[in-house]
């Protein structure tokens, strides 16, 4: 995996758990407090904050997806990910395991025990 690989995928991982838990947290909480109060005026910021985090994420699986060469499947299911309240989490635990398998490769790449 070369540095750009790599760093696409830590990016997409440092987003992956604000966006999972920007919904619940956000979202839901505006929800209930503009219905117990008269605090209408924090959903749209809170909304606002979630959705720019989806679009951060969706931008950075893009960016993935053209420099790691992922299949298509697996990209949707990242996606899907992001649409599931907490998916993130599991797609946070799925990068950690993708992130640490292309150091492993790489590192034998080096090593010269793995023909690239």
């Amino acid at each position: 995996m070369d540095i750009k690989t790599a760093s696409a995928l830590h990016r997409l991982r440092l987003i992956s758990i604000p966006e999972a838990l920007s919904f619940p947290a956000l979202i839901l909480f505006g929800s209930v407090l503009s219905r117990v109060s008269d605090i209408d005026f924090l959903m749209m910021p809170l909304g606002m904050i979630h959705g720019v985090l989806f679009v951060i994420y969706a931008v950075f699986l893009l960016d993935v997806w053209m420099k790691a060469k992922w299949p298509l499947k697996r990209v949707a299911l990242f996606f899907v990910l992001s649409l599931i309240p907490f998916g993130g989490l599991y797609g946070d635990k799925l990068l950690k395991q993708y992130e640490a398998d292309g150091v492993i490769a790489a590192r034998a790449r080096r090593e010269g025990t793995v023909s690239a």
